[in-house]
């Protein structure tokens, strides 16, 4: 079959990311079938129409990797572009649609009903080849795990964790060159799953609760792939980079032994760690480190669930910063429990952080198969029919996302290191004009204070 996969996503804030679930997906179908790929962040409309004249795909994949920017104060909804450009597909060419991507596994139902597709793949897009085959050999495609089909809407639940091969195919095609022109940032995945219970996290829901480790020298020779296709920064998207801490040592001292030379980057937990595991990262190659530490008061990281306490998050820093490597924080505000003093106890604890980058983000979006979702029902603030496909975000009792956003605000004074939500549009053309000028990687080392 002829097979065109689609990355819809344009965000370019705070920077532009590699479509790597599309990649993964097409990796994964046989060579019988013929595959292109299109990314709208490099191709406009009239590209995209000569493309589908001139390919005439029997069967089109659309990747939605996210349904919105999660950001109260500056939100920005997707699915309403989707569905647009749903229709001027429609407008344009027969062949079914099928959804699929991390985005589409939270809220299957309700994206399929949205943008009026023909098939949904809940759970990882690697089962796409059996949907092809299906068709192709007319046989039941109530059988596919995980797939919505317009006959068959009970599929609730993303099929089990995928087991089979797991590559990637276009890391030496044009469609990384949009990437290495703005930032030359190119990514990898080093295992899938996570272990955490975060109560607002639908990671776990869309790769499952036990980790599925990628072999450390696998993981090396796709970055040196990377490398050698020109990328000057390696971004690692795991939901945390050390959620796993032994692999995570392996497959550093993997980038090390390979000979990878260009500098990378994830996100990291701020969980009790060994006194020179930044060190060691260090040695590896590893610049910048993003910890999700969420809060600093105590009682909120309990009520979040968290794996750490305030005083690992500040060893952490100590540690990460001793080894001399970029480090940055991002809070999550406003959750069950948040009051004004749970937020001046973070504020307050947070002076102790030197040499860093803060980004605050108020009001935490409530998704399906969460604890916060949990939370939020036997709170009445949503009910089983509330509809969450367009953002909705927990607002604690005790104080609002204006309450908080004003009391950080007023914390922050004119210090320029302290960035509330993503930095916005303003911060983007200052990031894409470094970029241009031969910068490389995410850049918010250059606001450490």
């Amino acid at each position: 079959m002829k097979v065109l996969l689609i990355s819809p996503n344009t965000l370019v804030v705070p920077y532009p990311v590699y479509p790597i679930g599309l990649d993964y997906v097409a990796g994964s179908l046989s060579e019988k079938h013929q595959v292109k790929m299109a990314d709208l962040n490099i191709l406009n409309h009239d590209e995209l129409e000569t493309l589908l004249k001139s390919f005439s795909p029997d069967i089109i994949g659309l990747s939605i990797r996210n349904i919105d920017n999660t950001e109260a104060c500056n939100p920005l909804f997707f699915i309403s572009e989707h569905k647009k450009l749903v229709g001027w597909i429609r407008a344009r060419c027969s062949a079914p649609i099928v959804g699929g991507g991390a985005g589409f596994t939270i809220l299957p139902h309700e994206i399929f009903d949205a943008l009026e597709l023909d098939y949904g793949i809940i759970g990882e897009g690697e089962r796409f080849e059996e949907l092809l085959n299906a068709i192709e050999n007319r046989q039941t495609l109530s059988d596919i795990p995980g797939l919505i089909t317009t006959t068959n809407i009970s599929n609730t639940t993303p099929a089990s964790p995928w087991t089979g091969t797991v590559q990637r195919r276009a890391i030496q095609s044009n469609l990384s060159q949009f990437y290495l022109d703005h930032g030359g940032m190119l990514n990898l995945q080093t295992k899938r799953g996570c272990s955490f219970r975060c109560i607002y996290c639908p990671y776990p829901h869309i790769e499952g609760r036990k980790h599925r480790l990628v072999d450390p020298d696998d993981v090396a020779s796709m970055a040196l792939k990377l490398q050698d296709n020109g990328a000057k920064y390696i971004f690692i998207t795991d939901s945390a980079f050390n959620s796993d801490i032994i692999h995570s040592l392996k497959v550093a001292e993997a980038f090390k032994n390979h000979g990878l030379s260009i500098p990378w980057g994830g996100f990291f937990a701020p969980v009790k760690l060994p006194a020179d595991y930044f060190k060691t990262m260090k040695e590896c190659g590893l610049k910048h480190v993003e910890f999700g530490t969420e809060s600093l008061s105590r009682r909120m990281l309990e009520n979040y669930k968290k794996p750490f306490s305030p005083e690992n998050i500040i060893s952490a820093h100590e540690h990460a910063v001793e080894a001399g490597l970029h480090a940055a924080h991002y809070f999550l505000l406003g959750g069950p429990g948040e009051t004004v003093e749970t937020v001046d106890e973070t504020l307050d604890a947070i002076e102790h952080l030197k040499k860093t980058v803060l980004f605050f983000f108020t009001g935490i979006r409530i998704y399906p198969h969460t604890g916060l979702y949990k939370t939020a029902l036997q709170e009445g603030k949503i009910t089983e029919e509330t509809s969450l496909l367009e953002p909705m975000y927990y607002e604690s009792d005790a104080i609002s996302h204006n309450m908080i956003e004003k009391q950080v605000l007023n914390r922050c004074g004119k210090r320029i290191n302290w960035i509330v939500g993503s930095g916005g549009n303003d911060a983007a053309a200052t990031i894409s004009k470094m970029h241009k000028r031969g910068y490389a990687g995410p850049l918010w080392e250059y606001l450490i204070r």
